[in-house]
């Protein structure tokens, strides 16, 4: 069975913010299995089933878990991509693990113990983000913490927990991140593990949009994406959605759909030729 997080080549997680209707889950889906062919290590279709940080106590969040999860299992089915989704809390694990085929612990909350230790309990792949407050060091307890799991929920026989971590920027002053690009190299050594470069967030401005949500500046992503693949990231994960202005969240950060084979072109480019 090919990995989850290949470590030989590309790979790019993918898809819109939050779990939508059928009909652009289903464009976006449909999109990303055709560009898969031309992905070294394939796509993993992303989208929250709950947005559970928003900035604003109004904002939309998704549809829920029940009805996201059987979204995105429509999506599975239909485009036969494997299904990232996020889980917050440590309840929502056992269910997501029973349709999608990577849990994802957001940056917010990757030390929580019990949420850790549910996702990788599940025996299912596992996406760490790291902290924006963190070191690149300061992520191996959560690594360790859903290895440690899995070893005692899956048994002695169990083959080794497929685990990743992201970086996805770090907070510089007020409303804004930025990314080192030694972070690939320290969180590898660190962590023993594949690393991913959320090139959409990296760009995100916390709490500096309209009205106190989200702002971001999206013509920084390919730069950053490609750089980041220079330097040694092993895959990337880009959001992305039809119409980005339109998104329920993290709009200004998002590649436009028509643009995203473009951006990955040139990035599996940058990739190959850094690792000749």
């Amino acid at each position: 069975m090919p990995a989850t997080f290949p470590r030989d080549r590309l790979f790019l997680i993918a898809g819109p913010c939050v779990v939508e209707g059928d009909e652009l889950m289903f464009r976006v889906g449909d999109h990303l299995a055709r560009l898969a062919e031309r992905v070294p290590g394939g796509i993993i279709f992303k989208a929250s089933f709950d947005k559970a940080n928003r900035s604003n106590a109004g904002a939309a969040r998704g549809p829920g878990l029940d009805a996201g999860l059987e979204a995105l299992a429509r999506v599975r089915a239909r485009t036969g991509l494997p299904i990232l989704t996020d889980v917050h809390l440590p309840e929502q694990c056992a269910p997501a693990a029973a349709v999608a085929d990577v849990l994802q612990i957001p940056a917010f909350l990757c030390r929580q113990t019990d949420l850790l230790e549910a996702a990788g309990a599940t025996g299912k792949p596992v996406n760490v983000k790291k902290g924006q407050w963190m070191h690149p060091e300061g992520l191996t307890g959560a690594v360790a913490k859903v290895r440690g799991a899995h070893a005692a929920a899956q048994g002695r026989s169990a083959g080794p927990c497929d685990v990743a971590v992201t970086e996805r920027g770090t907070f510089f002053g007020y409303g804004d991140l930025v990314v080192d690009m030694r972070s690939f190299a320290r969180m590898r050594e660190a962590c023993d593990a594949p690393v991913i470069f959320d090139a959409t967030h990296s760009v995100q401005r916390p709490g500096m949009g309209a009205g106190g949500a989200s702002g971001g500046a999206r013509e920084f992503v390919p730069p950053l994406a490609m750089a980041a693949c220079a330097a040694g990231a092993d895959g990337l994960f880009l959001e992305t959605h039809p119409e980005p202005e339109r998104s329920p969240s993290d709009g200004p950060n998002m590649i436009p759909l028509d643009g995203l084979d473009r951006v990955v072109e040139k990035c599996v480019a940058a990739w190959e030729l850094a690792r000749r």
